[in-house]
């Protein structure tokens, strides 16, 4: 069963507003990841994916990411409307964080401008930021939207969700 979406208010979107399938805009938003008091990523030239009950996946261009932290694991996970993912671990210092990272190596046409970009689980990592906004991560272990004050749900990946 559905739930009732949230009416936004002025400045709000609602991830039911969002189209299925996906689809990916360009945004100009601030964006910061932080892992281990280090800056990972930073840029105003990311993309965001958008589909209907989930807050927006953030995918950050290769230069504005510090990949010399990621290292790239076995892990491969499947979109319907992307394609097949490939996974990173971060490490920094003394802390380390397993399949914290995935990119698109080769997207399926409509998602080819995001082919190398990076997108981060806000809930492995120390924090990330949408115009200095803390977000907030979306729930369930395989969900990676951002959750921020612009955005309202409900949001698939909370308890009751499944089958949305």
């Amino acid at each position: 069963m559905k739930p009732n979406p949230i009416p936004p208010k002025p400045g709000q979107e609602s991830v039911w507003d969002y189209p299925r399938p996906a689809i990916l805009q360009d945004t100009d938003k601030h964006l910061k990841v932080i892992f281990n008091n280090l800056v990972l990523a930073e840029t105003n030239k990311a993309k965001r994916v958008l589909e209907t009950s989930h807050p927006p996946f953030y995918y950050i261009p290769p230069e504005d990411v510090k990949t010399e932290y990621l290292i790239e694991n076995s892990r491969k996970t499947f979109c319907e409307w992307k394609g097949y993912a490939s996974y990173y671990d971060v490490s920094v210092g003394d802390k380390y964080v397993s399949n914290a990272v995935w990119q698109y190596l080769n997207p399926t046409p409509n998602f080819i401008p995001i082919e190398g970009y990076y997108s981060f689980y806000a809930t492995l990592m120390d924090a990330c930021y949408v115009n200095d906004e803390l977000v907030k991560a979306q729930a369930g272990d395989f969900y990676g939207g951002w959750i921020t004050s612009d955005i309202v749900g409900p949001f698939k990946g909370e308890p009751g969700t499944r089958w949305w």
